[in-house]
C-alpha cells in the first residue's frame, strides 16, 4: 500500500506541476558576459550612457580588450533570452530541461563555455554552431547599480531559418512546447524565423511571449517589431522601454497604465487570448493589464546596500514569470514569481543564482 500510496502522490505532483520537458522554448542571441565594475570616465572614453544596451559600433571595438586589461572581469553565460530561459528551469528545478534554447555561437572557446553553462543550469540548449564569427560577447560596465551593456552579437548575428529552425529534429522541438519567449533583440537577427515560431503558437492557440528589451528595438527595428506583435499574448517591458514605445507609436502619453492599456489594444490574430502586458519599473511597481483594468503589484523591498549589481533583472523577471506561467499558474502567480526571481539576481553578480530557490 505504501508503494501505492508513493506512486500516486507521484502522479499527482506532475499533474500539479505541468512542465514537461521542452515545454518552454526560447530562441535569441546566445552571449557570453564580462561584466566588471568601471569607473566614470571609462563610460565617457565610449560614449555610454550609465544605464542602457546598445549593439556595439566600430568605435567600441576596443573596449571589449580595454575592460579585460583595465578591471577584474567575471564571465557569465549570458543573452537576455537565454538568462531568462535558465531563470526559468532554475525556478522550476524538475524535471531537467523544460527548457529548450536556440541560437548561434562559434565553434571557440567561449562557445563551448556557453555549452557547459546551459548543460549546468539543465536547459536543452541546441545551438547552431558555425566558423565564420566567433561567439558573441556582451560587456556589462557596472556603475554603482546601474549596468551599461555593449553587445557584440558576432554569431548570435548569424542565425539562420533554413541551416538550422526548419530542420525536422529542431522543428519537432518547437511544436513540443506551449509557451514561447524571444527577447526583442532577436528582431536584429531573423525576422522569419520569429515569425514562423509566432505564427505556430497562434494557430495552435498556444502562447507567444516578446519582450520590448531595450529603446532601440521601438526606434530602429519598428517595422520588424510591429510584424510580430499581432502574435504577442504576453508583452514585457520596463518603464524607459514603455515611454520609447509609446513615443514611436504615437501613443501620445507618458503614462505607463496608458501605454500598457494602448500595446493591449494593439490588433492580435489570435483572438481566443487577450493580449496581456507587463511593465515593470525598477523599484517601483510592476504593473499588469487584465481584461480593461491595470494592475499595480509591490515589489520586494530590498536594501539599497543588498543590490551587487541590476545586471539580469529584467531577464530574471521574465524567467520567473514564465516558470509559472507554464504550469498554468495565475498570472498574479506569474508576478510574484518574477518579483522573487528579480530580487535574488540583483543581490549577486551577473545573471548568477544559488542553489535551489526558496519560493513558494
Amino acid at each position: 500500500k505504501h508503494v501505492w500510496d508513493n506512486a500516486r502522490h507521484k502522479t499527482l505532483q506532475l499533474l500539479q506541476n505541468k512542465a514537461f520537458p521542452n515545454s518552454l522554448f526560447g530562441m535569441g542571441n546566445p552571449l557570453l558576459d564580462i561584466s566588471a565594475v568601471v569607473d566614470k570616465d571609462f563610460l565617457e572614453k565610449y560614449g555610454l550612457k550609465p544605464n542602457d544596451q546598445i549593439l556595439a559600433e566600430d568605435k567600441h571595438k576596443a573596449l571589449f580588450e580595454e575592460i579585460v586589461k583595465k578591471f577584474k572581469v567575471e564571465y557569465h553565460a549570458g543573452g537576455a533570452t537565454q538568462n531568462s530561459i535558465k531563470i526559468a528551469q532554475w525556478m522550476i528545478q524538475d524535471p531537467h530541461k523544460v527548457c529548450t534554447f536556440f541560437g548561434c555561437i562559434g565553434e571557440d572557446k567561449f562557445g563551448e563555455i556557453l555549452k557547459q553553462k546551459a548543460d549546468e543550469a539543465h536547459v536543452d540548449a541546441y545551438y547552431y554552431e558555425q566558423t565564420e564569427e566567433p561567439t558573441g560577447t556582451c560587456a556589462a560596465c557596472i556603475t554603482g547599480d546601474n549596468r551599461s551593456l555593449v553587445a557584440n552579437l558576432a554569431a548570435a548575428n548569424c542565425y539562420k531559418k533554413d541551416k538550422h529552425l526548419d530542420l525536422k529534429e529542431n522543428w519537432k522541438l518547437v511544436e513540443k512546447a506551449k509557451v514561447y519567449y524571444i527577447a526583442g533583440f532577436f528582431l536584429t537577427v531573423s525576422l522569419e524565423s520569429i515569425l514562423k515560431v509566432a505564427k505556430h503558437a497562434s494557430e495552435n492557440n498556444k502562447l507567444f511571449t516578446l519582450n520590448l528589451s531595450a529603446p532601440f528595438i521601438s526606434q530602429f527595428f519598428k517595422d520588424a517589431l510591429m510584424e510580430v506583435m499581432p502574435y504577442v499574448d504576453v508583452l514585457f517591458g520596463n518603464e524607459t522601454e514603455a515611454a520609447t514605445f509609446s513615443k514611436e507609436q504615437g501613443f501620445q502619453t507618458e503614462d505607463i497604465e496608458e501605454i500598457a492599456k494602448k500595446a493591449e489594444a494593439l490588433p492580435k490574430v489570435n483572438k481566443k487570448r487577450p493580449r496581456i502586458v507587463v511593465f515593470t519599473q525598477g523599484k517601483d511597481g510592476t504593473i499588469m493589464t487584465k481584461g480593461d483594468k491595470v494592475e499595480t503589484f509591490p515589489v520586494l523591498k530590498i536594501d539599497q546596500k543588498d543590490i551587487v549589481d541590476t545586471n539580469g533583472a529584467g531577464d530574471a523577471f521574465v524567467g520567473g514569470f514564465l516558470s509559472e506561467l507554464v504550469q498554468d499558474k495565475e498570472l498574479e502567480q506569474c508576478v510574484k514569481a518574477g518579483h522573487y526571481a528579480a530580487n535574488v539576481i540583483i543581490r549577486r553578480a551577473g545573471c548568477t543564482f544559488p542553489e535551489k530557490p526558496d519560493f513558494h
